[in-house]
């Protein structure tokens, strides 16, 4: 249980620090801190979390990330399906929050809620094919950086840093694509809340994209260098 209420604060955290970020501060030009800020927000909430409840269920805080370390042996098999309930949880929470907060402005519009999405909702226009492949390519790559980065011979101390940093490098090059899902709990948990009907027909590519790109990654990864063997 311990384990699982970490994970619904870091994931709870995640979203309202990342998603806020995108909400709040990006949405304005003079005062805003544009992607790059809204991409090193993502990652500080990984950083931040890493070392907070790391110790305690591993700060995964993504059911695609959850998937990955069972398929690369870091994940008992029982513990997935708790672990992607309390994530989901955590991000809608973290979007309920959210959207208390914005609603407090008199005649905001809710609008995207820094919802994922392709085609007319891509932020840069890009169709359903590319952001497939975005999501699938991201994930795999976030992926490789944790299963890297905590492997049992990796450099002791540094994997918050090294994740997070690859968190952020992500959504620098996706944001742009599909707004940067690679987390299957923070594409729902925005899309509950975004305005229009458009969120929820679209929700499947980001779930079914980064589970593939992670599902990939543990295979790969666990075959590069399976921990038994180091």
């Amino acid at each position: 249980m311990k384990k699982l209420i970490a994970e619904f604060i870091g994931t709870f955290w995640l979203v309202l620090g990342g998603c806020g970020s995108a909400v709040l501060a990006a949405a304005y030009p003079e005062l805003g801190i544009g992607f790059t800020g809204v991409a090193l927000a993502f990652g500080l909430t990984v950083v931040t979390m890493a070392y907070a409840i790391g110790h305690i269920s591993g700060c995964h805080l993504n059911p695609a990330v959850s998937i990955g370390l069972v398929l690369g042996g870091r994940l008992n098999k029982k513990d997935l399906l708790p672990y992607i309930i309390a994530q989901i949880l955590g991000g809608i929470a973290g979007a309920g929050i959210l959207y208390i907060i914005v609603s407090g402005k008199p005649g905001i519009e809710i609008g995207g809620f820094a919802a994922n999405g392709y085609g007319e909702h891509s932020p840069g226009g890009y169709n359903m094919v590319s952001a497939f492949i975005t999501e699938v390519v991201m994930t795999f790559m976030f992926l490789m950086i944790i299963l890297g980065a905590t492997h049992s011979k990796a450099p002791k101390g540094m994997a918050g840093l090294a994740i997070g940093l690859g968190l952020t490098l992500i959504h620098l090059i996706s944001i742009p694509v599909t707004n940067t899902s690679v987390n299957p709990a923070r594409s729902t948990s925005q899309a509950l809340f975004a305005e229009g009907s458009w969120a929820i027909p679209q929700l499947w590519l980001f779930w079914l994209a980064p589970i593939l790109g992670a599902i990939i990654a543990g295979v790969v990864y666990k075959y590069l260098s399976p921990e038994q063997n180091n």
